[in-house]
């Protein structure tokens, strides 16, 4: 390892001589890396187990994850076990039709998504976004799509109360949006929608109690058609267990005529995927 790293700073200090500035710096941290992968080797997002590049999952937990796919409602993204039709509905989807017009999520809530997400949101991981936002880019594709003459989309993060935010020093949703952005070209709007109260937090809740705390605790800025501009809106969010909270937020979003309203989370609870959160 000495060797290799005396070898890489002699081509540091060539290319000082015969090359600009900015190739000179892109080698310097080439090896600034190599050494921090030496001291401190990339471990597994779930396990902590030695990995070989950073923010990614060793092969045992890899092969633990429940990605969706095809067939799933159109109009949920829930998963069907067997194709039946092309363009049929959930039974939730038909029972309680959603305000927004489509929702993805790239994972089953399991065991390995949980822990993926509360150490993005309870464990001071926020860097755990890029693991996730290039799961979600990959699931989410036809959300991001636009067809050419077509207006892009917004980014909408879930927003948090700014005492929980406070608390957190990060919005996990946020940071989702922001790596979702980088992958897509899509713009981030934050500041469209605030979180006008501190709502309990949503864990233990049934799907009643979810709806009745998240109601009402959204507010969509008055010039929202303004920055908007026509576009529509995909609201960010780690994990959907009821949907209650991105039903609300999508409530406040079309009473304040911003349309279409798309939803795209890292995992999602299933009914006999995982236990409710």
């Amino acid at each position: 390892m000495l060797a290799f790293m005396d070898r890489e700073m002699a081509e540091v200090k060539q290319a000082g001589q015969r090359t600009s500035g900015g190739r000179q710096s892109g080698k310097i941290r080439r090896l600034g890396g190599l050494v921090l992968n030496h001291i401190y080797p990339p471990s597994c997002v779930h396990c902590q187990g030695v990995v070989g590049v950073p923010d990614g999952l060793c092969a045992d937990c890899w092969r633990q994850l429940r990605p969706i796919t095809a067939p799933m409602c159109p109009v949920l993204g829930l998963p069907f076990e067997v194709f039946i039709g092309s363009g049929a509905l959930s039974a939730e989807a038909i029972a309680d039709p959603p305000p927004f017009s489509r929702a993805r999520s790239a994972l089953v809530h399991n065991e390995v998504a949980r822990a993926i997400v509360s150490r993005l949101k309870f464990g001071d991981r926020p860097e755990l976004a890029k693991f996730c936002a290039r799961m979600m880019f990959s699931a989410g594709t036809e959300l991001f799509r636009r067809d050419e003459g077509e207006k892009s989309p917004l980014l909408v993060p879930v927003p948090l109360h700014r005492t929980r935010q406070w608390q957190r020093r990060y919005n996990q949703s946020f940071e989702l949006a922001r790596e979702l952005g980088r992958l897509s070209g899509l713009e981030v709007a934050a500041n469209l929608v605030r979180r006008t109260r501190p709502t309990k937090r949503q864990i233990g809740l049934n799907a009643s109690q979810r709806a009745r705390n998240v109601a009402g605790a959204f507010e969509v800025v008055p010039n929202a058609l303004e920055i908007t501009g026509g576009r529509g809106v995909i609201i960010v969010d780690d994990v959907i267990t009821t949907g209650s909270t991105v039903r609300a937020l999508s409530k406040a979003l079309l009473a304040k005529g911003v349309t279409p309203i798309d939803v795209i989370s890292f995992c999602r609870v299933v009914l006999g995927g995982s236990a409710p959160i």
